[in-house]
């Protein structure tokens, strides 16, 4: 018998308006969607798993704000406050960016110690931090509001510290801004923030192996290999077999290409199609800022697989899965927008600059619901002819 997802209770406070109601509704569905809690939670064990949470944030929060005293004050700072050995910069510009009500504090913790690297590491990412969330979906009326702009700083404050081995990585202020907007509460807004990292945190990780979002990288060169071999041979002729130019569609999920509401609607598609009812699981064993793939991908069986993801059943029945676990439903987004656009490629590019010049002309003008279901006809297609090749 399938198992049944208990709708989760709106708070009152937050039905004054269609759009307020709209906003509350699809905050907790992007908490199911995202693993923050499990399919079956009652609205009394998310109750109290949210308040553990909030609780935990605010321990963090509070040591963040220990080791500086911007986290928390309602402003943001967007000038280096100390150097790369950990000394306080006195410029006149970062005194200006960094003033508060608390005098400027010397690169020492509260026992008169020298910064350990990790909290020098950590103080040098702030500032960038404050320059991203200052260019961050600034067309906005939500973001006119200061508290809202300090909001979203505090809460990538606060992951760059407790996830020492990624930290700060530009793009993820594009990543966290959804969750601000749809989640009133901050503690709220970092879990699902946190959640969602989960999944993306390998894009930002460079090790002496490999850099970022090369995996993925490889598994569209590999895709449009097989689906498209005279668009492939034409893309490395020119320079581009490394498939680098699809870069930032990867790293921030293609807001670039997307209006702010599109590209909600293309990640709820996203997350619906590839959704686990085991991931809160998971997630609640290996602890936060930690991801699966490091750990290596374990074959599941399941007794049903109903409540999984269309895109998640059917990696689970083709059984073709990479070492590392199945290929994001991402990666075939960007094959179908290569395929898409695969005649003005091969008719128009002649270097790398033409391939840039015409995935850009993307922005905006991306369909959504139109690239979810090309996603999905390229993904039924390649598994095909990768059984067909085992056979």
């Amino acid at each position: 018998m399938a198992r049944r997802i208990h709708a989760p209770r709106i708070p009152q406070h937050l039905l004054c308006s269609n759009q307020d109601t709209e906003r509350a509704i699809r905050g907790e569905v992007w908490e199911f969607l995202l693993a923050c809690f499990h399919p079956d939670s009652t609205f009394d064990d998310r109750d109290h798993i949210r308040q553990a949470r909030r609780i935990q944030y605010a321990t963090w929060k509070q040591q963040c704000k220990h080791m500086d005293p911007h986290v928390g004050s309602g402003k943001i700072i967007t000038a280096p406050i100390i150097t790369d050995h950990g000394l306080p910069i006195n410029d006149p510009l970062v005194l200006l960016e960094a003033t508060t009500t608390h005098h400027h504090q010397p690169s020492t913790s509260s026992n008169g110690r020298e910064l350990d690297k990790d909290t020098i590491q950590w103080k040098l990412t702030l500032h960038q931090i404050g320059l991203d969330v200052l260019r961050t979906d600034r067309s906005m009326l939500f973001y006119d509001k200061k508290e809202n702009l300090s909001k979203l700083w505090d809460i990538l404050a606060v992951y760059a510290w407790i996830d020492k081995e990624v930290g700060y990585c530009q793009g993820m202020s594009d990543l966290c801004s959804p969750m601000i907007v749809l989640l009133s509460d901050e503690a709220d807004a970092f879990w699902c923030f946190e959640r969602l990292m989960r999944r993306l945190r390998g894009n930002f990780r460079c090790t002496q192996q490999s850099v970022g979002v090369e995996n993925q990288l490889q598994h569209l060169a590999s895709i449009i290999q097989v689906l498209d071999r005279k668009l492939h041979d034409h893309l490395e002729t020119l320079g581009g077999g490394d498939y680098l130019f699809a870069f930032r569609m990867f790293m921030v999920l293609f807001r670039r290409e997307l209006s702010f509401g599109d590209s909600l609607y293309l990640w709820e598609m996203m997350w619906a199609l590839e959704y686990d009812p085991d991931m809160f699981s998971t997630y609640e064993e290996s602890g936060p800022a930690t991801d699966t793939s490091t750990q290596g991908y374990k074959p599941r069986v399941v007794k049903s697989t109903r409540q999984f993801g269309k895109y998640e059943r059917a990696n689970m029945k083709s059984a073709t899965n990479c070492v590392d676990g199945p290929v994001p439903i991402s990666v075939f987004l960007v094959a179908s927008v290569l395929k898409e656009n695969s005649q003005k490629l091969l008719q128009e590019a002649r270097g790398l600059d033409d391939i840039i010049r015409i995935l850009n002309n993307v922005n905006g003008n991306l369909d959504a619901k139109k690239a979810c279901a090309g996603a999905l006809k390229l993904h039924a297609k390649y598994l095909r002819k990768m059984q067909g090749k085992k056979s």
